[in-house]
């Protein structure tokens, strides 16, 4: 059921990646770092290098260091993972990667498990990985599938199984993949930007049905923006986290 009034700890908005444009660098207060800029304007960030390489645990643990108390990290799965072993015989990986991410602590949110438009659905193959998974973590996951066979009723069982978030993407592959799926304990929206992935900005309009998505929605939200190519992310997410703020105020009678 959709709640009457939301809190700020019910929602978490974002970028993929916390990198400030120079356009943007007045909107950000200064600081030591650009994650710690980062910070001080957005309560979470998606970390997307951790798809190309690993990063030391130290480097986890010193993110998770300067930022504030409230901050949360969602993780990309290696591709190592994701795209080249194809779910299969990801023991020794899986192992490396939550050894590493773990140093985050109480800011480790949700591990993106995104995967290659050309990985279909296989029940058998779906079912290890994830198993497998949840024997070794227990915390948020968020799943990105992008092959039309995963929006059937089977493969959203199995993520609810799993406790699996399907994630809410746009573009979206087909209808079924702009809405958040399997596991409900999450909403997990990626935004990559339309007509043109990673550049296009998204308008007013979006923006004020997505606020309002995120305020009726009955599962914590993550909404992390990845258009930013052109630097349209860090503006999108600003004016969606001032159209949350302003909804809470209304909700709890602030002016």
């Amino acid at each position: 059921m959709a709640r009457d009034h939301f809190d700020v700890a019910q929602f978490r908005v974002g970028c993929a990646g916390w990198s400030i444009a120079k356009q943007h660098a007045g909107l950000f207060p200064r600081a030591a770092s650009q994650l710690e800029r980062y910070a001080q304007r957005f309560n979470a960030v998606e970390i997307n290098s951790s798809f190309y390489r690993p990063h030391l645990p130290a480097t986890y643990a010193r993110w998770a260091a300067t930022t504030l108390e409230n901050f949360s990290f969602a993780v990309k799965m290696p591709k190592a993972i994701t795209h080249m072993r194809r779910l299969v015989g990801t023991a020794d990986l899986l192992e490396r990667f939550l050894a590493e991410a773990g140093q985050l602590g109480a800011k480790l949110g949700p591990l993106l498990v995104q995967l290659p438009p050309s990985l279909a659905f296989d029940a058998r193959v779906a079912g290890a990985f994830f198993a497998l998974l949840r024997e070794r973590f227990n915390g948020l996951v968020a799943c990105e599938p992008r092959h039309p066979s995963w929006f059937s009723t089977h493969a959203e069982a199995l993520l609810n199984e799993y406790r699996a978030a399907r994630v809410a993407a746009d573009p979206a592959i087909v209808p079924d993949a702009a809405e958040p799926g399997g596991w409900r304990g999450l909403a997990y929206y990626r935004l990559h930007g339309s007509p043109e992935m990673y550049a296009s900005a998204y308008t007013k309009a979006y923006l004020d049905d997505l606020a309002k998505r995120i305020r009726l929605s009955a599962a914590p939200v993550w909404c992390i923006f990845d258009n930013t190519a052109l630097g349209a992310a860090t503006t999108n997410a600003l004016d969606l986290v001032d159209r949350l703020d302003e909804a809470q105020h209304l909700a709890i009678g602030l002016p």
